[in-house]
């Protein structure tokens, strides 16, 4: 069965904020062939679909996780995501702080995946997406937790959330990623030129965001490898 099927299924009925009988009984099926169809353990029919896709107003292509886009649409190369970097300043809600965060790692992030599509790999540039989103999803979901709310939204269960499978598969993203990367060695891929003087001349403006979150993370680890050596000496 199509996977995304069942998960999108679940999604959307929990942003709706209705529980599996309310859904089940407005879509004309029992509750507990809702949950098989949520749980992936048996593949509804076209008319099931159609419905469903009336009762959630989306796409069959979104339904079946064939098109990110609630209306169905395909997201081209050329066509445009919404840029957060592009936001006026008064946009964001929360501090300044927050604000100039922000653009550190967006514009950090921004020059990362510029360089990756300059070395055109692929298989790199969807693995540090799966490693950035990760990392998105652990904060996000920890934030949701400290808020009150329902942890039902999200497909992981809670218990193996704790149990670190998330950092898990940020680890297994890194490991594709330096795969991908000894890949375009191997077959001997022009990288681009990393030099300071390039990137600040190609990049005046991020490179400098690029820079402060590198040695701002670079500080950071060093203290706190300095801290462990003093508490190992003392010890």
């Amino acid at each position: 069965m199509n996977e995304a099927l069942g998960r999108n299924l679940a999604l959307l009925r929990r942003e709706k904020e209705l529980s599996q009988r309310a859904a089940a009984k407005d879509l004309g099926i029992s509750q507990a062939l809702l949950s098989h169809y949520e749980k992936g353990a048996r593949e509804p029919g076209l008319a099931f679909v159609a419905r469903a896709c009336r009762y959630y107003n989306v796409s069959a292509d979104f339904l079946l996780g064939l098109s990110l886009s609630r209306d169905g649409t395909t997201i081209l190369d050329q066509d445009t995501l919404p840029d957060a970097s592009q936001e006026r300043p008064g946009a964001l809600r929360g501090s300044v702080m927050a604000l100039l965060t922000k653009k550190l790692v967006v514009n950090a992030a921004g020059l990362l995946f510029d360089l990756l599509g300059a070395l055109g790999s692929k298989k790199a540039i969807q693995a540090a997406g799966e490693y950035l989103g990760g990392a998105v999803y652990q904060l996000f979901r920890r934030l949701h937790r400290a808020a009150g709310a329902s942890e039902d939204f999200f497909d992981v269960p809670a218990r193996y959330f704790d149990l670190g499978v998330a950092g898990a598969d940020m680890t297994l993203s890194q490991c594709d990623f330096q795969d991908a990367l000894d890949a375009a060695r191997r077959e001997k891929v022009p990288f681009p030129d990393l030099s300071h003087d390039t990137l600040a001349k190609s990049y005046p403006g991020v490179y400098q965001s690029l820079l402060q979150v590198v040695h701002t993370a670079g500080r950071r680890v060093n203290n706190e490898l300095d801290l462990r050596a003093r508490m190992a000496e003392e010890t």
